[in-house]
């Protein structure tokens, strides 16, 4: 079969061949309808190795759909040809995160590996390889494995980000979204269907900002010194109760510390690898800081139902497998719209 593989550090991952995997008992290979790529796939390809210690070499994507293709024994919870996203966080499945259903913060993940497409082997490729089946939600009606490959990480990890800051989000709130790219675009969405928060977006880039407002924030804001003035400005001086920064470099936690109110939250997202200087009167009185990584299964779950019901949706540039090298240029040179998504097959 045909697969993207990062080989060498520092160089484009490239188009290979591979066998097609069997799965063994309790495993389930998808043929795949789509695979996310990540600014994070940039950071593994270009960052020291130090960054991503993953042994070489892996297959690329974290973000995956796709059909049920063959099932190992055992598995009774599944059918051939069903259409299903891949829960990408990979635990040991019984420590007691991963019990609660929250494989993103597995204790035992150390001597796991990360997961697909990060270490292991994603679905950039014609098949994958889930190594259970509890890894798989069935797809809801309407809902195709190309738009519900981007939802597993782009729109997965902001609903995880808002849902723990809900309490703070009410009618009177202020949310700030930091870049509106492959997960600023779907955190604008969530915010809009599932809060009732002023939501003010904050980007470098013109067409981000306008992609932004198309998909309903209520101001667009465009990156500098002056950001956190018109944050506290259109907020009646106060300041935003939730602050979700989605690149983290060091300048936009400066920003995000600007905007952010006493009692709110700031929630990175973003991997640019930025720090946050923090002391007594760095920032208002209270403020919580976070990075998150991923969401819970259930968390999956209700994405996938708001994307169903037409709430949410990604904004894709669509790729064929033999362009995901591009698709990656495309990436890192800031001209993909929303998220950009391999099709191994077109038909």
């Amino acid at each position: 079969m045909r697969a993207i593989q990062i080989t060498t550090w520092h160089e484009e991952a490239t188009l290979v061949e591979r066998d097609e995997p069997t799965p063994g008992p309790g495993e389930v290979v998808i043929k795949i309808g789509g695979a996310g790529a990540c600014h994070s796939d940039l950071h593994m390809m270009h960052g020291p190795p130090s960054a991503a210690p993953f042994p070489l070499p892996f297959v690329l994507g974290h973000e995956n759909a796709g059909w049920v293709h063959a099932l190992g024994d055992g598995v009774a919870s599944l059918e051939l040809g069903q259409p299903v996203a891949v829960y990408g966080a990979w635990g040991c499945g019984s420590c007691a995160r991963c019990v609660e259903g929250r494989e993103n913060y597995c204790e035992g993940q150390a001597g796991l590996g990360v997961g697909p497409g990060l270490g292991l082997d994603g679905g950039m490729a014609e098949y994958m390889l889930v190594p259970s089946a509890r890894h798989l939600v069935p797809l809801p009606d309407g809902l195709s494995p190309a738009e519900a490959a981007p939802l597993t990480d782009a729109a997965l990890t902001p609903y995880h980000a808002i849902d723990r800051s809900l309490a703070k989000l009410g009618p009177t709130a202020t949310a700030v979204v930091i870049g509106v790219g492959g997960l600023g675009h779907m955190a604008v969405q969530i915010l809009k269907a599932i809060t009732a928060a002023q939501v003010i977006v904050v980007d470098t880039r013109p067409e981000a900002l306008a992609l932004g407002l198309s998909l309903g924030a209520d101001l667009a804001l465009p990156a500098g010194e002056r950001a956190g003035a018109e944050v506290r400005a259109a907020s009646g001086g106060l300041g935003a109760d939730v602050v979700l920064d989605f690149v983290g470099t060091d300048d936009t936690l400066a920003m995000a510390a600007r905007c952010v109110r006493a009692l709110g939250d700031l929630t990175l997202v973003g991997v640019a690898g930025g720090s946050l200087d923090f002391a007594f009167l760095s920032m208002p009185y209270e403020v919580s800081v976070q990075s998150v990584y991923w969401g819970t299964r259930s968390e999956l779950s209700a994405v996938l139902a708001l994307a169903a019901r037409g709430l949410i949706r990604p904004e894709m540039t669509i790729y064929s497998l033999e362009d995901a090298p591009k698709a990656y240029r495309d990436l890192d040179a800031g001209a993909v719209s929303g998220r950009a998504v391999i099709v191994p097959d077109r038909d």
